[in-house]
């Protein structure tokens, strides 16, 4: 099994900035991808940004975060750090980690791709 845990979640005023932390521990070796998706409250959940584990030479983005969203590999492959700026209260959601063994543009933004998923953290950007 494999372990998922986010922080760095909080409160900031619209146009801020937050970083969150996700790290995946236990069989972590048959993981290749790891995602952040969000869910605001009555809506789906929703795909903001995935990176190839083993290098972090793939990362992938939906437009709605494109330009303001970077997602980085940490220092070892179980770890990588979603850097949020220019934020706006519609990126107001809880926002979870996910890693799966899936690689690619084909199953990137699809949460049916990733196999362990965090408990996610909130993030809440006030006008």
């Amino acid at each position: 099994q494999v372990q998922v845990v986010e922080s760095g979640g909080g409160s900031v005023q619209a146009g801020g900035s937050l970083k969150l932390s996700c790290t995946a521990s236990g069989r972590t070796f048959i993981t290749h991808a790891m995602a952040w998706f969000r869910q605001a409250p009555g809506k789906e959940r929703e795909f903001v940004a995935a990176i190839s584990t083993k290098t972090g030479s793939y990362q992938y983005y939906p437009d709605s975060v494109q330009g303001r969203f970077t997602i980085s590999r940490g220092n070892d492959a179980n770890t990588n750090y979603l850097q949020m700026d220019s934020l706006t209260p519609e990126d107001s959601a809880v926002y979870y980690c996910a890693t799966g063994n899936r690689l690619g543009i084909a199953y990137a933004d699809k949460s049916t791709a990733y196999d362990y998923w965090g408990r996610g953290t909130q993030v809440t950007v006030s006008s």
